[in-house]
């Protein structure tokens, strides 16, 4: 992923450090957006995930084979 700092537009690059992310090389600021939402799922959440319909294998499969036009979230706006 190639991000721009946040604070001053320079190009960042991977932080090699215990702390995941970029770090600027101008200016110093950090950040992780690059990641994901910065959250960690417990064990116990990971474990009722794999009951979520959202996930089922046949729903994913069958998400595919819709019609984007049918969809609720399909926008025909230019």
């Amino acid at each position: 992923m190639r991000c721009s700092c946040k604070q001053c537009g320079t190009y960042m690059i991977q932080a090699e450090s215990d702390h995941l992310g970029c770090i600027c090389p101008d200016c110093g600021y950090r950040c992780n957006d690059c990641l994901g939402t910065n959250t960690v799922v417990s064990r116990e959440r990971l474990k009722d995930l794999a009951f979520d319909p959202r996930f089922d294998p046949e729903n994913i499969a069958a998400s595919f084979d819709e019609d984007p036009e049918d969809a609720e979230w399909f926008d025909d706006r230019p």
